[in-house]
């Protein structure tokens, strides 16, 4: 199955909360209320300093999907 690179979730116990899945390496799950971050996947000391140069990048992707997935239920 080939799966989109974010997903956007959300759950009744966080109401408040947006999730965004990343669904590709380094997957993550991003919570947009507080910029709350989980990691999928276990790195190394090596993997996190470039981890850290990328993850703005990252959540400013996963930011843009959510902003273009609103649109479009606006646009509806």
């Amino acid at each position: 199955m080939e799966l989109p690179k974010f997903l956007l979730g959300d759950n009744t116990d966080f109401p408040n909360a947006i999730f965004i899945v990343h669904t590709d390496y380094p997957r993550f799950i991003i919570n947009l209320e507080n910029d709350e971050v989980e990691w999928l996947e276990e790195f190394s000391p090596e993997d996190e300093k470039e981890l850290a140069s990328e993850m703005s990048g990252l959540i400013e992707e996963a930011t843009n999907f959510y902003d273009r997935e609103i649109s479009r239920y606006e646009d509806e």
